[in-house]
């Protein structure tokens, strides 16, 4: 990986998504030499791409370079590199670009989509886990449409326009709003030739309401609001098949659509060399100091990290949240070590939940109160915008979602990479 020897300790974090950009920021001009590893030469902005793949944002703009975040950090080193397994007991790191030794690993490796056996689903549904799987939603999506209008055959038509969404948590629920929207605003102007009333946005969930991790009451009125924009939910439903067109459901229900979009489910990204005994639930067992049981200097944080305590007995939530608060956690830690003063525990602080529905719709659940409507929908922006690595990116989302708001558009419907299944 050609880093230069050092007489400091070496930290090597595997992934730059929330968990390893907090740990990295917070590593800055420390006495470590700090090496960052990640298969893509930048941050995503995971909360937003619905938002490319709806085309509301160019993917630019919810995407920063690491090596500009890194710009000004003293022992620091990026390497683009896919990383294939790590030896704990050699305290080296395999990557695709060669081997590097650590002193102490971190990994932040984040999760992916978790199909719960299902072949035909993982194979012809769209995941939306990267900025890449964004764009071949947004791809797809309107490739249907130009399919559906050179189509002579009414169910054909229908079903290439329709869309399934399975999941009904944040994703789910921000994903059906924005295609509503699509439906109501976008589309009926870009296809006039078409009958948009065949078009149908299917909400599929398991359990018996939207947003569990949020409350009954949040739940019930994402249920609401969704509806009232016409899309079709369906509840205590679980997906068990798909053929591309038709999905089929537990219950014998049938749904059908051209594009099934999955987020009913994550796993942690585990690397090579983690031992079964290690992992549970497609997660690595941590303590509460984020260190991976039965193994010496290798911590785990963020999605991929299950530490189980009294307050939260099946882990932390899967969220930015916790990933950011452990990632400055683990940082404290290993300055400790260094001064052979003992670690800090790990308490997560949660500061919230929040999911988008529509235009002025939102919901919103702070530690002390809840809001809905045009307040959190507010609230939603500030906190997405604040979010948001680089003041460029800040500026160009303001500006689209300003545009995007004022003149009911969304003019980044293009297909730049068409979509092929397979490649």
């Amino acid at each position: 990986m050609n880093i230069p020897p050092t007489s400091k300790k070496r930290i090597v974090i595997i992934g730059g998504g929330f968990g390893g950009l907090s740990l990295a920021k917070s590593l800055r001009n420390s006495d470590f030499q700090v090496v960052l590893i990640d298969k893509n030469n930048y941050h995503a902005f995971q909360p937003l791409f619905y938002q490319v793949a709806t085309a509301g944002l160019e993917p630019g703009s919810i995407a920063y370079p690491f090596r500009k975040i890194f710009a000004n950090y003293q022992n620091f080193y990026f390497r683009m590199a896919e990383v294939i397994s790590i030896d704990a007991t050699k305290k080296t790191v395999c990557s695709s670009i060669g081997e590097v030794n650590y002193d102490y690993l971190v990994l932040a490796t984040g999760a992916t989509s978790n199909f719960f056996g299902l072949k035909n689903v993982e194979e012809k549904s769209m995941p939306m886990k990267s900025v890449s799987e964004a764009l071949d939603i947004r791809s797809l999506l309107i490739q249907n449409f130009e399919k559906a209008i050179l189509s002579k055959d009414i169910k054909e038509r229908e079903a290439l326009m329709s869309v399934v969404i399975v999941g009904g948590g944040p994703t789910g629920v921000e994903l059906a709003g924005a295609i509503a929207e699509l439906r109501k605003d976008i589309l009926p102007k870009d296809y006039p030739d078409l009958d948009i009333r065949g078009m149908d946005v299917h909400l599929v969930e398991a359990n018996n309401r939207l947003l569990t991790g949020m409350s009954a009451q949040s739940g019930h009125r994402a249920y609401d609001a969704l509806n009232e924009m016409g899309v079709d939910i369906w509840l205590d439903t679980r997906v068990s098949d798909y053929d591309g067109t038709t999905v089929t459901c537990h219950n014998g229900k049938t749904l059908f659509g051209s594009m099934l979009i999955w987020a009913a489910g994550v796993k942690g990204v585990v690397p090579g060399g983690i031992e079964a005994s290690h992992i549970k639930g497609g997660r690595i067992l941590v303590n509460e100091f984020n260190e991976i049981q039965g193994l010496q200097d290798v911590y785990a944080i963020g999605d991929v990290a299950l530490m189980i305590t009294e307050i939260a007995p099946t882990g932390h939530p899967m969220v930015a949240q916790p990933a950011m608060q452990q990632g400055v956690n683990v940082a404290k830690n290993l300055k400790r070590k260094l001064s052979n003063q003992a670690p800090i525990a790990f308490v997560y602080k949660d500061l919230g939940s929040m999911a988008t529905i529509g235009r002025n719709k939102a919901v919103t659940e702070l530690p002390r109160f809840k809001m809905f409507g045009w307040f959190a929908w507010m609230a939603w922006l500030f906190v997405h915008v604040y979010q948001l690595v680089g003041f460029r990116n800040k500026i160009i989302v303001l500006i689209s979602w300003a545009q995007n708001y004022f003149r009911h558009a969304r003019d980044l419907r293009l297909i730049i990479r068409p979509f092929k299944r397979g490649g």
